[in-house]
């Protein structure tokens, strides 16, 4: 304490840290903190005057000038102490609480979840938010006047407490992987590795593990519920493991019980299921009232029975028949721009490059292939691009040739590639006046003109005005869409109806209506065109069809089930009452069952394990949604992610041929696959065979060396297609089990040897040329735009179910674009005496083809593989 000023009338003024205490006419007054603001100080005639507020206002005179300022130094300092001494428990309170978390979490060596630390970061303010109120003079007296404690208190608000979670959490798993080796030696029938014992103790409320194929993904699950039961953090009866099928959940719920047995934890309670299982048991508990799968949709015949309620449609409404039949054989195939599309078709005898009609000719473009599969389906007689009647070329034009020629009624017919808006593709020089040149030449000669346009025979009005052009010149039109179709082929019934089914199932799991739809084409307007609009048509009278067909057997489909089983549980969080959810095959999951897996979440202290790996989702086609999985934290909030990036399965080699193909695909997450072998392995292994015809026999050749050489090994045949299995001839080889599967059923299992029998170019290649219909992105997520990328993800499927080699078999000339890929790769090799890669000449033109000996009118030469779509060449 010490004394400021002492008056000649007795009063004095005393400081005691951050009080004052003046002593005045016999009464003694503190004043502490932002009360010390009441007294002031101002210089007088000759000496200072003190004044103080209150009930009883004082003026004391007498201070000198030195005690002037002392005193006045005195209230600032006191004041400022003041306004941060009111703000700064809060700080101090927060500084503790925080250290006792990590300091706690430490010592128990227990993981600090996302949301226990932000329930702590939430109330920690920023320095400069507990400093608000002072101004900057204040804050210049306050930095002189702190206490040690006070600073570290202050650094602490500014520190990243984020990365201290984080660097707390890192020693956390240090310690585990350490002082509980024991139990991650034994947990599972070999050691876990350190990448497991990471995304096992990494115990968040949300977290994603991307696990490369053979990783050893479901030892982390079983590792996880063991984990949580052994320490206290969730009993058995609150852990829920959920799979993709049947069998993957069976096999998850006799592992976990037997690995927990050996180890002496309890199961009681603690349930393996599939979404599908679960869903229907929880509405089933919830109503009362266990829901009914519908019989063809419990059996797989779903698309089957699209096809009925199609049949059904047709025979019904006339409408309906037309307009399924149109975009069938009409729209299947087709472009958004009149210049669109990939040729596919060449004709020797005019050497023109161009689309395959129904009839088999060649013509220019998809509008003309569409008029032309059009007047074939009504029994039209054409010409295409018949030499004019009359010789009209002159210095700037060649003989005229009009699109098409009616001979039955001496008409002729232009088809004019124009927008909406009267232009032409940019690439169309001069097209505005070679129209006017023809239809000059109409008028000069008195020949019968029919014209159409693009942007209206893309819309079914426009060939309603063709057929009345027709007939007003005498033609008769009788449309057929049973014809017998000798040139290119349509899309199937069976296709398209595939193509609804998967619609249906993206626009039932994201919960879209019509108005939804409509909404998106508004914001898309490059999908908003008739064709779009003619499937919707379509589909929504399936749609409805299909809903009503369930009412009436009292049943649902699995996305409706699972829908509701997703707002019951949004409506009660009651129902949410398991508190470790794990969910297997996450890359396939649907946006029904992310909704149903977000809803379990709701609550405090929920936690959920993602498993999953994006180089391998392969169900698009069934409703699966990879942005669910990609985009993990938009739709489930902040998130660890954790790698499995060590194989057991493959060798190094077919890591690295595998990781390296399907990672051209920059949207992919990132991973570096290592093989538990190490490195080396023997070389993906390409056989090119000089036809169709030969596959079968070299694989067989191939399946023979593998049974000399070895004995009792496996080997699966994956094919792209079930048709291919009839590549693989019927005979046994003692030494070896030889299976075929579909690339798509291979998933999950593995075999010693994979042969891949017909990576070939074509519809039904490897990849598929039957592509996504553009309708199917107006329901999905958007795709990441990568050409083949589900296809890329397929085959890297079906490469990494080998453990010790892959063999695959290609037709010269007809080489998969994926094989053209993997010549560059330093781990293929192709098989014969002395071949090498080098000697396979990638197209330079476009990449994706090989160059191939072709016959011409001057000798042999070299053509690319792909054409008419390539048409590069080169001497040989």
């Amino acid at each position: 304490m010490s004394t400021l000023w002492a008056g000649k009338g007795g009063w004095t003024l005393t400081r005691d840290h951050d009080r004052l205490i003046l002593v005045a006419e016999g009464v003694t007054t503190e004043y502490v903190g932002v009360d010390a603001s009441r007294l002031a100080v101002r210089r007088g005639w000759f000496r200072g005057v003190l004044t103080a507020d209150g009930p009883t206002p004082l003026e004391l005179k007498g201070l000198q000038r030195r005690q002037i300022q002392c005193v006045r130094t005195a209230i600032n300092e006191i004041v400022v102490r003041g306004k941060f001494g009111a703000r700064f428990p809060r700080a101090a309170l927060s500084r503790a609480a925080f250290d006792q978390v990590l300091n706690s979490h430490l010592a128990q060596q227990r993981w600090i979840a996302h949301d226990t630390a932000k329930r702590i970061l939430t109330g920690i303010p920023t320095s400069s938010e507990l400093l608000v109120t002072l101004t900057p003079t204040e804050l210049s007296t306050l930095t002189p006047l702190l206490t040690d404690d006070e600073r570290q208190t202050l650094d602490f608000l500014d520190d990243d407490h984020r990365s201290r979670v984080a660097a707390t959490n890192d020693e956390i798993l240090r310690r585990e992987a350490a002082t509980r080796k024991s139990f991650f030696d034994s947990v599972e029938r070999s050691p876990l590795t350190a990448e497991q014992v990471s995304a096992v103790v990494t115990f968040d409320n949300r977290v994603r593990v991307i696990a490369a194929a053979g990783s050893g993904k479901t030892s982390v699950m079983v590792a996880r519920a063991a984990y949580a039961i052994d320490r206290g953090f969730v009993p058995a009866d609150r852990i829920l493991m959920l799979a993709f099928n049947a069998d993957a959940a069976r096999e998850l719920q006799e592992r976990v019980n037997a690995r927990l047995a050996i180890l002496g934890l309890p199961t009681v309670g603690l349930r393996a299921s599939t979404f599908h299982a679960f869903g229907l048991s929880l509405i089933g508990k919830v109503t009362g009232r266990k829901p009914s799968i519908a019989p063809w949709v419990e059996s797989g015949k779903d698309t089957l029975k699209i096809e009925e309620i199609v049949d059904e449609l047709r025979e019904s409404s006339p409408d309906f028949r037309f307009k399924w039949d149109a975009f069938r054989l009409l729209y299947g195939r087709m472009s958004d721009e009149p210049d669109g599309g990939e040729p596919d078709s060449y004709d020797r005898s005019t050497r023109l490059t161009g689309f395959q009609t129904f009839r088999g000719e060649t013509v220019r473009s998809e509008g003309e292939r569409l008029i032309a599969d059009w007047l074939f389906l009504n029994g039209v007689n054409y010409d295409y691009e018949r030499p004019y009647a009359h010789d009209v070329a002159d210095s700037d034009h060649s003989q005229y040739r009009p699109d098409f020629f009616y001979p039955d009624a001496q008409v002729w017919h232009e088809h004019w590639a124009l927008r909406a808006d009267g232009t032409p593709p940019a690439s169309f020089t001069g097209y505005a006046e070679s129209m006017r040149w023809k239809k000059q030449i109409h008028q000069q000669y008195g020949t019968t003109l029919v014209e159409t346009k693009w942007h209206e025979i893309i819309d079914l009005s426009g060939f309603d005005a063709l057929e009345r052009d027709l007939s007003d010149q005498g033609l008769h039109l009788d449309w057929n869409p049973d014809r017998p179709i000798p040139g290119a082929k349509p899309l199937e019934h069976e296709r398209l109806a595939r193509l609804v089914r998967t619609f249906m199932s993206h626009v039932k799991s994201g919960s879209l209506t019509r108005e939804d739809l409509e909404a998106r084409l508004s914001d898309q307007p490059k999908r908003n065109n008739p064709r779009t609009r003619l499937f919707l048509d379509l589909y929504w009278r399936i749609h409805d069809r299909w809903q009503a067909e369930l009412r009436a057997i009292n049943a649902v489909d699995f996305d409706d089930m699972l829908l509701q089983a997703a707002e019951l549980v949004e409506g009660d969080p009651d129902l949410a009452r398991y508190d470790l959810v794990m969910v297997d095959e996450f890359q396939d999951t649907s946006r029904a069952r992310a909704r149903l897996t977000r809803a379990l979440m709701q609550g405090n202290d929920k936690h959920l394990l993602a498993v999953g790996d994006d180089w391998q989702a392969i169900n698009r086609f069934a409703g699966a949604d990879l942005s669910a999985m990609t985009d993990f934290a938009s739709y489930f909030g902040p998130a660890q992610t954790r790698r499995l990036q060590t194989t057991f399965r493959c060798t190094q080699t077919i890591a690295d041929v595998a990781s390296r193909f399907v990672s051209r695909n920059p949207a992919q997450i990132a991973k570096t696959v290592k093989s538990a072998r190490g490195d080396g392995g023997p070389p993906v292994t390409i056989v090119r065979v000089p036809n169709r015809e030969a596959i079968p026999g070299a694989v067989q050749e191939h399946l023979t060396k593998l049974a000399t050489e070895n004995s009792g090994i496996s080997v699966d045949v994956l094919g792209r297609y079930r048709f291919e299995q009839d590549l693989v001839r019927r005979r046994e080889f003692p030494q070896l089990d030889v299976t075929f599967r579909t690339v798509h059923r291979s998933k999950g299992l593995e075999a010693d040897y994979v042969i891949l029998p017909n990576l070939t170019a074509g519809t039904f290649g490897f990849p598929s040329q039957i592509s996504d219909d553009p309708v199917l992105a107006l329901a999905m997520s958007d795709d990441d735009g990568f050409p083949h990328s589900e296809e890329r993800r397929l085959f890297y499927v079906a490469l990494t179910r080998a453990r010790h080699g892959v063999t695959i078999f290609t037709v010269t000339g007809l080489e998969s674009p994926f094989i053209v890929e993997l010549l560059k790769d330093p781990g293929v090799v192709i098989d014969g005496a002395g071949a090498t890669t080098e000697d396979v000449l990638v197209c330079p033109a476009c990449g994706q083809g090989t160059l191939v000996r072709r016959k011409g009118p001057y000798g042999d030469f070299l053509g690319c593989s792909r054409f008419p779509k390539c048409r590069q060449t080169a001497r040989l």
